[in-house]
């Protein structure tokens, strides 16, 4: 089929799906040389009679759908993280329901799920740091009452009030102390929220990481692991080097991925992924094969997803949960691309059209007759093809 798009020469003749299996079987046996959590988006009601700063209208049957399709290929869920529009469209109220929710259906099919704690209902002007921590012990009781493993996510209001490296250190030593399990310490750059500038106390990253790790050393048993949303693969490897025994690094980095999951020979890091949402299933499949000390087909399965998700995580990264939104819809996991706090409205139809060529090139589309359909009415629509 051809496809008629908003580029210099205007026509793209799409791919058949992927012939390897990896794309489109689910089952298949246990991951068990890395951990792999994906972050998931939510899908959006499209008929709600709302605004872009009202409450998020959530399709719950397509949002739950979702995270079963994911655990059906063996990965886990991070629930209610950025991917899921935390701060960019999905308040806390939603955030609520979505991890009681998503809890609950994974007790229901044995699937691992881990459940982003944070501090989103504080939407006005902070005061103090204790405000801060009241916020972020409702949110973690909660996530640990339904059940899930929390990740204690990074939060705008800390960065607003906190003076220095002892904040940080006062407010997550308690937190780690209350927690009644390890937890995963998130720690989301700039890039991704601007608000989060100077985490952990510095604009220095080599001063915040230091303080990172200390908070780490001080807490071990009470930090399952870390996961780092930096984009730069070389302070990871570096970070993940100077881990106590036992505390995993979850890497974020949709830029680097593939050598950071395959490691070296002093280690690896395991995976917590906005990527993996529409990766998952090829990103499942290459797992396995690493499972069987096969890095080079490792990398070979997932290197040529780089393009993808540098595209898609672009600058302003912020935005990418658009692309993400887009694939999804394009592959026939929703019927419809429209987002919470009208997010769909973020990326350029260029942005769109090039992720779409990309993701068909990598036969990602278990329809691609559908896909191209979708992507051509939605050109239609808004005056992109001539």
């Amino acid at each position: 089929m051809t496809v008629l798009l908003p580029r210099a020469d205007g026509t793209f003749r799409t791919h058949e799906p992927r012939r390897d299996g990896a794309v489109h079987a689910t089952g298949g046996a246990p991951i068990v040389s890395r951990t792999v959590l994906s972050a998931a988006h939510v899908v959006a009601d499209p008929y709600a009679d709302t605004t872009p700063d009202g409450p998020a209208a959530v399709d719950w049957d397509a949002t739950l759908a979702f995270r079963r399709h994911l655990w059906a290929h063996g990965l886990g869920v991070a629930e209610a993280m950025d991917t899921a529009q935390r701060g960019t469209g999905l308040d806390w109220a939603g955030a609520a329901e979505l991890i009681r929710r998503s809890a609950a259906e994974a007790r229901a099919v044995g699937g691992r799920i881990a459940c982003g704690a944070g501090t989103d209902q504080l939407t006005g002007p902070v005061a103090d740091l204790a405000t801060v921590l009241a916020a972020y012990e409702e949110q973690l009781a909660l996530v640990e009452e339904s059940g899930a493993q929390a990740v204690l996510m990074a939060s705008r209001a800390l960065a607003s009030v906190a003076r220095g490296p002892e904040d940080y250190l006062e407010l997550y030593g308690h937190l780690m102390r209350q927690a009644s399990e390890p937890v995963v310490l998130h720690w989301l750059g700039p890039m991704f929220d601007p608000a989060l500038e100077g985490y952990w106390g510095s604009r220095d990253l080599d001063a915040a990481t230091e303080t990172f790790l200390k908070v780490i050393a001080e807490h071990p048993d009470k930090v399952d692991g870390v996961k780092v949303s930096l984009l730069d693969a070389r302070r990871e490897v570096d970070l993940r080097r100077r881990l106590p025994r036992g505390v995993r690094c979850y890497t974020g980095d949709d830029f680097h991925y593939p050598e950071l999951i395959a490691g070296d020979d002093q280690g690896f890091s395991h995976a917590l992924l906005g990527i993996f949402d529409p990766l998952g299933p090829l990103a499942a499949h290459a797992v396995r094969v690493l499972d069987t000390g096969d890095t080079r087909a490792f990398r070979e399965l997932l290197d040529p997803t780089l393009e993808l998700s540098r595209h898609l995580f672009r600058a302003p990264t912020r935005f990418y949960k658009t692309g993400i939104v887009f694939l999804a819809w394009l592959a026939g996991h929703q019927s419809h691309f429209t987002m919470v706090g009208g997010l769909h409205s973020a990326r350029s139809l260029p942005h769109l059209a090039r992720a779409y060529e990309l993701a068909d090139g990598l036969g990602l589309f278990p329809d691609p007759e559908l896909a191209a359909s979708r992507v051509t009415s939605l050109l239609a629509v808004y005056g992109g093809v001539r």
